[in-house]
This record gives structure tokens, C-alpha cells and sequence, in this order.
């Protein structure tokens, strides 16, 4: 969190991890450059050029799917959400991959055309009715241009702009680029040639990241049917058991609405808020309670346990709800307070708060 913007806040971590990046790409070209045309007969046969065109492109696909893997691992297993903290820097760096895949593209195919590059590129296939010989740049295109404004639009000030939920639905569209690279790859390279690897990569990464999403999206919809049942004669919700909350961190229940709420337990206290991030719709409820904050697992945004507002002078707000207990179960309210409500955290008995809690801390 900052309290003005600036083009980059860089810090060990944001240093460490642009470090492995960078490394990684340069590592891969220099593998696929090296020792490639030795591995392949798809790269032996082709030139310099055409080499650095496919390292660069293959590089950009596999970025693009692990960008996408990301945000389902760390919902299926919370030990990969430090990779989402600057999944960003992944992003715009895949953008920029693709980018001088395009250039060497447009300086080899159409460099010597009697037309202007671009316009050779839009103009010189347009066999529109034949799935051979489609015009499947047009796919890598529509691709490069999704991922460009995703990396222009990515730093918060663009965030605060737009709004959080524009802003998301925006970012959202990079499964349409990921579809359109897809299309772009198997209806250019793997046409045109028998390469195996491409083809393991796009099938493999597909498959992978199919399942991976089916898999997180399976959890959220049992969890939330199994943790959120209406109290007995009264609109409250049963989010579960006091035992299941570890010191400093949180279940999340559903309203009957869909919203999903995190309560925390903290201090001998519970504080029920929305389980939805103001800084990038993160999941609230997956992070834990640091310095007496409730921090989120994404990017670090922190806020107030019992008005859910940011400490000065930061001015982002999430929802509070009320809780209570009956027995050792935590119900909530599903109706939310006003944003910036003050509502001290619930106690607990003495009783309750000597028995142990089921899950550790992680």
C-alpha cells in the first residue's frame, strides 16, 4: 500500500522476484537457441531468424498459461499465494515476450514486402473459408493487443481509476487472449509442421489449466454449501464452528446471496467482513491478522478489525457484518453495515475460548 503512486515500488521481494523472471526467460531462449535444433528436427531444418520467432513464441504461451495457473494453485493450496503477489510483473513481462515474438515475426515474413509490414500482415492471407490455411495471425494479433493494455492498465493508479470491479472484468479478458493464442498456435504452427513439444505445451497447458480451475471451482462451491445453512427461525447464517477458526485467521460462509463473508478470530474476539478485497477483489478471508490488521493474501492491503476501514492515511473500506455465537457455532448477519461502520469484535466466552482450535496456524 502507498500513499501516492509511482511508476514501480520496488522492494526485496518485487527484486527477488523480477530477478528469477528475468532469469528464467533468459535461460529458456538460450536453451531453446543452444540446444534446441539438436532436440528437434522441427528447429534444425530453419534458420537463425525463425528459431528466435519460435523461442520467443513458445515462451510467450507457457508464460500465459502459468499467469493463469497461478490464481487456481493458491485456491487449491494456500503454499502458492506468494506467487500471487506480484503476479502483475508475470503478466507485463509476458506481454512484452509476445511482443518481440510479433517483431521478429514482422521483420523476417514481412520485412521485404512492397507494402507497409502491418498492412502486408492484415492483407496477405485472407483465405477465410479453409481451416488449413486460415488466417491465424489475426488470432496472434487480437491476443497482443489484449495483453498490451493488460500491462498498460496494471499499476494501481489504473486500478483506483477504473474502479476495482472494472477494472477485474478488464483483467479478465486475458482468457480470451489465452483462447485467441491457442486458435493462433494450432491453426498456424502446428499446421504447418509436426512439432511435438508446441503441441504438448498447448494440449498439456490446456488440459492442466482446465483442470485446475475445475478442481478450485469444485472446493469454492462445496465449501460454501457446506459452511453457510440459515440459523433456525431467524435470517442469521451458520458459517461453522468456533473450533474451526485459528488464532488470527478465518472461515468464510456465503450469504443467501452469494456474498461470501471471512470471520476472523482474534484477541478473544470475532469480526465477520466481506471476504472481497477493495484493492483487487482478493480473497480477504485467506489471508490472516497481522499486527492487529486483517491483511490480505494478495498484495498486503490492511484493514481495521472493527470498522474495516485501512489505517491512516490509506482510505480503503470493506464491508462489516455482525456476529455471534450460539453455543460454539459463529453466525452472521448476511445483511452488511454501512461502509466504515464501527462494530467492536464479538467476545468470546472463557469457556469457548480455552478449547482447542482444529485447524493449525499457517
Amino acid at each position: 500500500m502507498t500513499v501516492s503512486y509511482k511508476p514501480v515500488i520496488w522492494n526485496r521481494t518485487k527484486m527477488i522476484y523480477d530477478g528469477v523472471l528475468f532469469t528464467g526467460i533468459a535461460i529458456y531462449i538460450l536453451i531453446f537457441l543452444k540446444a534446441g535444433p539438436m532436440l528437434s528436427p522441427a528447429l534444425r531444418d530453419v534458420d537463425l531468424p525463425t528459431q528466435r520467432m519460435r523461442a520467443f513464441g513458445s515462451l510467450a504461451l507457457l508464460m500465459l498459461t502459468i499467469v493463469l495457473a497461478i490464481g487456481p494453485l493458491a485456491r487449491i493450496d494456500t503454499r502458492f499465494i506468494p506467487l500471487l503477489y506480484n503476479r502483475r510483473h508475470f503478466g507485463v513481462m509476458t506481454a512484452i515476450v509476445a511482443a518481440t515474438h510479433a517483431y521478429y515475426v514482422l521483420g523476417w515474413y514481412f520485412s521485404y514486402s512492397p507494402t507497409h509490414e502491418l498492412t502486408a500482415l492484415f492483407t496477405s492471407n485472407t483465405s477465410f473459408t479453409s481451416i488449413a490455411g486460415f488466417p491465424f495471425e489475426l488470432f496472434g494479433v487480437f491476443a497482443l493487443v489484449i495483453l498490451a493494455i493488460l500491462a498498460a492498465t496494471s499499476h494501481d493508479f489504473w486500478l483506483s481509476f477504473l474502479t476495482p470491479p472494472l477494472w477485474k472484468a478488464i483483467h479478465m479478458s486475458v482468457y480470451f487472449a489465452y483462447a485467441a493464442v491457442i486458435l493462433h498456435v494450432a491453426l498456424g504452427a502446428l499446421l504447418d509442421r509436426r512439432d511435438l513439444a508446441l503441441g504438448l505445451l498447448l494440449v498439456g497447458g490446456l488440459v492442466l489449466l482446465s483442470t485446475l480451475h475445475l478442481i478450485a471451482g469444485r472446493r469454492e462451491v462445496e465449501s460454501d454449501a457446506a459452511a453457510s445453512t440459515k440459523a433456525p427461525e431467524e435470517p442469521w447464517i451458520v458459517v461453522g464452528d468456533l473450533s474451526e477458526i485459528a488464532e488470527g485467521r478465518a472461515i468464510i460462509g456465503a450469504s443467501p446471496g452469494g456474498e461470501r463473508i471471512a470471520v476472523f478470530r482474534s484477541k478473544g474476539g470475532l469480526s465477520a467482513v466481506s471476504n472481497v478485497c477493495s484493492h483487487q477483489n482478493g480473497p480477504i478471508g485467506e489471508g490472516k491478522v497481522v499486527l492487529g490488521f486483517i491483511t490480505c493474501p494478495w498484495h498486503g492491503y490492511q484493514y481495521r478489525l472493527d470498522d474495516g476501514c485501512s489505517p491512516p492515511p490509506f482510505r480503503e473500506r470493506i464491508r462489516k457484518y455482525r456476529v455471534q455465537l450460539r453455543g460454539s457455532s459463529v453466525l452472521v448477519d448476511p445483511e452488511p453495515l454501512p461502509l466504515g461502520t464501527k462494530l467492536e469484535p464479538f467476545p468470546i466466552p472463557e469457556e469457548l475460548i480455552a478449547a482447542p482450535a482444529k485447524q493449525g496456524e499457517a
